[in-house]
């Protein structure tokens, strides 16, 4: 039977969830105040959030990690005994870790790298690595993996509001956003991650409020009647963690629990801190 070695980047926010699996991470770095620092290993989120939340002058960065590094992550699988080595990036339209890590894949000698485009960004990254380890766990190859994670990836949805789209428009990470750009401080969209991977603009709304009842909404219009996963991810936001959930838990009572998980200082640079979401992976 083949060894896996399963990689995913800084994005995915695996630092923050309990799992068994040996699975590790290609940070990204944080540029912020005239600092530098690595993702979670120098910088956690609790911490970040908090800084941006005592300075409203600092804006953050990012730096994406090296192909040489990536390459190194590579080779050190290879020695290990892998014959196959995994990487899910954070969605292509979103970084270039993803050609990144091709250029790496390339590079590499004595080891089989795909890279793959989750075409998302956080939890979803996470539990396309936890699924790969456990299908590979069980013995089945490497294409039966990827049918797998392809599944994941063409069914899911993200919908998520930002308290300041100043972040995701300075960062060029809001694909339709000229739009906006007069109106920036003035309007809470509702956003939705399509299904290229991209973060589009769906509805112009006035308050946060509104935007997190709309995501609510949203969420609730695309899982009626079908098994799912839901969770929500958020950028230090206990308040609205708790606003959205028991919106939608008391909309849909037979939900027992929805999991929350955190958005890392490399996407809280982007879209800023008190970012909210909810979305939603279908199950078989």
């Amino acid at each position: 039977m083949k060894k896996l070695g399963v990689l995913v980047c800084t994005n995915a926010g695996l630092d923050y969830i309990q799992h068994p699996y040996d699975i590790r991470i290609i940070r990204s770095t944080i540029l912020m105040g005239g600092k530098e620092y690595i993702d979670y290993e120098e910088l956690t989120a609790e911490r970040f959030y908090q800084m941006l939340d005592e300075d409203k002058d600092l804006f953050p960065r990012t730096a994406m990690a090296s192909t040489g590094t990536m390459l190194t992550a590579y080779e050190k699988y290879r020695d290990e005994g892998c014959d196959e080595v995994l990487f899910i990036t954070i969605s292509s339209k979103m970084s270039g870790i993803y050609e990144n890590a091709m250029l790496a894949a390339k590079m590499v000698e004595g080891v089989h790298v795909t890279v793959f485009d989750s075409k998302t960004v956080g939890y979803l990254q996470c539990k396309m690595a936890f699924t790969a380890c456990e299908m590979a766990k069980n013995g089945k190859s490497l294409e039966d993996i990827l049918k797998e994670l392809e599944f994941i990836r063409d069914n899911n949805k993200i919908y998520f509001a930002v308290e300041n789209l100043k972040f995701l428009v300075k960062n060029g990470r809001l694909s339709n956003a000229a739009g906006f750009v007069a109106d920036v401080l003035k309007i809470k969209p509702l956003l939705e991650i399509d299904q290229n991977g991209a973060v589009v603009s769906v509805e112009k709304i006035r308050t946060t409020r509104k935007a997190l009842e709309r995501c609510v909404e949203k969420f609730l219009e695309a899982t009626e009647g079908k098994q799912y996963e839901p969770f929500i991810i958020h950028a230090g936001n206990p308040e609205g963690v708790k606003f959205v959930r028991e919106l939608a838990m008391a909309a849909r009572p037979e939900l027992k629990e929805i999991k929350e998980y955190f958005l890392t200082p490399a996407v809280g640079a982007h879209c800023g801190p008190k970012a909210m979401t909810i979305g939603y992976v279908l199950t078989h």
